[in-house]
């Protein structure tokens, strides 16, 4: 046996080696099911995890998702506990396509979630979301306290 056979491989990129523990473990699971059974199907129609930013500032924090192909129906928006948003929703895609003499149908569905841990207090009360060409943003105003919390410290010239 040749020791490059021993090497693992990161599933269809041509044998990069990749230490098992460098790769997504639920993308690992999916290849081995794949493997074993023969699904012939590809994870990323199926999994779905919004692109997230979360930018602070000195009154607000303000946090930007990606959805592509959703709709501002398919998404939700929710508080937890003091400093955390939630934010999920469903993903459904569907397509059909008749040629010749065959007939394909395809649909996916899957939920996500997300918990947003905010890097400062805000007053969810005055939160607002916006929803435009796939992109979510939320300004979140700082609450007076955690606007005093940040002060500069001068820093002396010896």
């Amino acid at each position: 046996m040749a020791i490059r056979n021993l090497i693992p491989k990161r599933h269809g990129d041509g044998g990069t080696a990749v230490a098992r523990w460098e790769r997504e473990p639920f993308l690992d699971l999916w290849h081995d099911m794949e493997r074993v059974f023969g699904l012939g199907v590809e994870p990323h129609m199926f999994m779905f995890t919004p692109a997230l930013d979360v930018q602070e500032a000195d009154d607000h924090v303000r946090v930007t998702a990606e959805l592509p192909g959703l709709m501002k129906e398919d998404v939700e928006l929710s508080i937890e506990g003091n400093n955390t948003l939630v934010l999920s929703g469903e993903k459904k895609s569907e397509e059909e396509k008749k040629e010749g003499g065959y007939y394909r149908s395809e649909r996916y569905y899957g939920s996500f979630s997300r918990r947003i841990l905010l890097p400062a207090d805000v007053d969810f009360d005055k939160a607002e979301a916006s929803f435009k060409n796939g992109v979510l943003t939320v300004m979140l105003p700082k609450t007076e306290e955690a606007k005093r919390k940040h002060r500069k410290i001068e820093i002396k010239e010896e």
